[in-house]
């Protein structure tokens, strides 16, 4: 879900593991001046990721999330309720408009951004149902990778410190 923390999670799944990190926003979807990639050029530039042999994406637009899926051996989902993506969404909005902090490819939000037609948080309501689904859609395909959702963000700091320790055990074996 657009502000659930899918980047962070994937950015401590994959400092956990030693596993390469590819962002979808950064890798894949925008070049700067806020000039979304086609279709196809996101096609390759997703197949190209996920034709190696290791990688942690943080997400996987639709265009192109059937190669993830082919390949990927864990999706690990946030569903968490509306409220809690949105406030963070916000909060993390926010923060980036003060700061002018660069968020992909020399892209910042702006206030104008934030009210225009192609605002995060617009974005967020327009496709929170349909990211829901295909959530539980993947979780009820049995020929899906293994997916883990959590609903909770407890539940996911919880589940990543038991992935960092086992790692961990294994390096010192």
């Amino acid at each position: 879900m657009t502000g659930s923390g899918k980047s962070s999670a994937a950015g401590a799944y994959a400092e956990a593991t030693g596993l390469p990190e590819f962002s979808v926003d950064d890798d894949i979807g925008w070049h700067p001046g806020w000039e979304q990639r086609d279709a196809e050029e996101q096609r390759a530039l997703g197949a190209a990721i996920v034709a190696q042999d290791r990688w942690v994406l943080d997400s996987a637009y639709g265009g192109w999330r059937d190669l993830v899926l082919a390949r990927a051996e864990l999706v690990v989902a946030l569903d968490y309720p509306r409220w809690l993506s949105l406030c963070r969404l916000i909060r993390r909005t926010v923060r980036r408009i003060v700061t002018s902090q660069v968020v992909c490819n020399g892209n910042r939000e702006t206030m104008a951004r934030l009210f225009s037609k192609d605002s995060v948080v617009r974005w967020h309501f327009q496709s929170f149902a349909r990211k829901r689904r295909i959530i539980r859609d993947m979780e009820a395909e049995p020929n899906s990778p293994r997916v883990v959702v959590f609903r909770r963000p407890k539940d996911l700091e919880t589940w990543m410190a038991g992935v960092a320790t086992g790692v961990s055990r294994a390096k010192s074996l």
